[in-house]
């Protein structure tokens, strides 16, 4: 070790500690990554968790008329913005590794990250000082794209910079801080997956969005405040270019890539998990444990599960199966892909309940229409009521127009859909969907494969990457991510009809991504078996060279 490597955390500023201190015991800097990881992740998941409901429920024009999006393409619009959002980290990687170095990085993405939500949060002007601006679209599309740069731009650095701060006599420690760093990710979604969607509903867009860039701005300073307690490892100009071209990186960078095909696949499905299962739920009983969810505050049961399946993972399930087979980080990865394959036929089996409950409602209520027995005007009141605003607004414009065939059948639609209509006679009529359970089962099942497909691959990228090119590798993980959304993003619109709809209807699109990650399951368990481990860490904390 240099000296620098011995410089006390009190050195003058900008006297950074240029290596990792030479120590066994936990790096000085990593309590206040790891909360600025809790907050970050508050800021994100909270914006991210309202944006299929806002777009599908909530949109409106500068002149305040709805212009909701189609669930098809409200699914479209999250998946190609996360899509973007793990695409930038390899310009962060690069601007990281070449030129300024991760700690500057950071900063400076968090301020462009903390311009978007305050993007997003002007959604909610009024309608005067939008159209002298931007409408709603347009803010939208201004707020998603900053914070897919901020956010995705600091991932692979914050992640790496996590790894930056260890050396060899310390190494053993890394395994536990990727787990808290996940950890972190998981406490400070929670609570925004709870938080925000109740501020959508009492407070407005302006609320929603808000308060996720105030954590923003949080996250910011709390990594600020650590500043001199880190190892700001110096950028390493673009040499990486050199080892990534030499045999070595080449030989790491094609194997790890390999892999990462694979992977896109999982996160295919499981980032639906904010878009296509969000408004299923908005088709299911979502009364659980006596209370009335909001469709978007399913997802809190994610990062919930997630507290408690770190622990219980790296204690007691790892533990286990490690005393019946040799548990590789591919063998962890494939049972993950495995997993996926079972919560995606869990959700479709649920899809398949709805569809044949919205048919057996439209039946009932198609002759009612025709007969003129259903008081549209309350119709969309209670649905409204009921947060079902897309249905209701299609209600609302079919009230205006003509009678006869054509005009039923798109009544009866938007009132099966809803689940809800209200007689002439003042009855209301309700269609009996399915319970939330079945959407919380698939999410036991989907977060057990997050922990062993994420974490895993999270720290297997850091440790197969050649020394130079850690931010690098890192963002080809989460490259793998981008690509993953983009898949899911093509698929929703090469297969929209005139109107925006899928035509995979129903359950069928649900079977399709099942059978997706099934065939993709089944070859990277074969191709697995041929990747050999790089070694770079002390002995005793990851295994020597060994098939998947």
């Amino acid at each position: 070790m240099t000296s620098l490597s011995n410089r006390p955390a009190s050195a003058a500023p900008g006297a950074f500690r240029t290596a990792p201190l030479d120590t066994d015991r936990m790096p000085p800097g990593i309590p206040f990554i790891i909360g600025n990881e809790a907050a970050e992740r508050f800021s994100f998941y909270g914006m991210k968790t309202i944006l299929a409901v806002f777009m599908t429920q909530y949109m409106l024009s500068a002149t305040g008329t709805p212009d909701y999006m189609t669930r098809t393409e409200a699914t479209e619009w999250v998946a190609w913005f996360v899509a973007s959002a793990y695409f930038f980290p390899v310009l962060g990687a690069l601007i990281a590794d070449a030129l300024l170095g991760k700690y500057l990085t950071i900063m400076i993405l968090s301020m462009v990250y903390c311009l978007g939500h305050a993007a997003l949060a002007c959604i909610d002007l009024p309608s005067a000082a939008l159209q002298a601006s931007l409408d709603p679209r347009g803010w939208l599309m201004a707020g998603l794209f900053l914070i897919a740069c901020g956010s995705g731009g600091i991932k692979p650095c914050v992640s790496a910079h996590v790894g930056d701060q260890f050396c060899r006599r310390n190494g053993h420690l890394m395994s536990r801080v990727f787990g808290w760093f996940y950890f972190s990710i998981n406490f400070g979604s929670f609570f925004s997956t709870l938080l925000t969607p109740w501020l959508l509903k009492t407070h407005g867009p302006g609320w929603a969005f808000g308060v996720p860039g105030v954590l923003m701005a949080i996250a910011t300073f709390v990594f600020w405040l650590g500043r001199k307690r880190y190892a700001h490892l110096p950028p390493q100009g673009f040499a990486f270019l050199r080892e990534a071209a030499a045999p070595e990186g080449r030989s790491a960078i094609l194997r790890l890539v390999m892999v990462y095909a694979f992977v896109a696949v999982f996160w295919s499905l499981y980032d639906q998990t904010g878009s296509a299962w969000v408004l299923q739920a908005g088709q299911m009983d979502c009364n659980f444990m006596g209370i009335q969810w909001l469709e978007s505050q399913v997802q809190a049961v994610n990062p919930l599960l997630i507290l408690v399946y770190v622990p219980l993972f790296a204690y007691v399930v790892y533990p286990a199966m490690g005393k019946l087979i040799t548990l590789t980080p591919l063998r962890k990865i494939g049972m993950g892909f495995a997993l996926t394959v079972a919560a995606f036929a869990i959700s479709a089996h649920a899809q398949r309940l709805i569809d044949d409950e919205q048919a057996a409602f439209r039946a009932k209520i198609a002759p009612l229409v025709a007969a003129e027995g259903i008081d549209l005007a309350k119709t969309v009141e209670a649905l409204r009521n009921v947060e079902r605003n897309a249905p209701a607004a299609e209600l609302e414009a079919l009230r205006t127009t003509a009678a006869g065939t054509e005009r039923d059948g798109k009544v009866a639609d938007a009132i099966a859909l809803g689940g809800l209509a209200v007689a002439s006679d003042g009855s209301t009529l309700q269609a009996q969907w399915p319970s939330i359970a079945w959407q919380l089962l698939a999410y036991l099942v989907l977060t057990a494969a997050e922990v062993m497909v994420s974490i895993t691959g999270l720290e297997f990228s850091y440790t197969q990457a050649p020394a130079s090119m850690k931010s690098i590798v890192m963002s080809l993980w989460l490259l793998s991510v981008s690509a993953g959304n983009v898949l899911t993003a093509l698929v929703n619109r090469f297969t929209q009809d005139a109107d925006g709809n899928s035509t995979l209807v129903g359950a069928s699109y649900y079977w399709f991504f099942t059978a997706l990650m099934l065939g993709a399951t089944l070859v990277f368990m074969v191709a697995s078996r041929f990747y050999r481990y790089r070694d770079v860490l002390p002995a005793t904390s990851h295994p020597e060279a060994a098939s998947g």
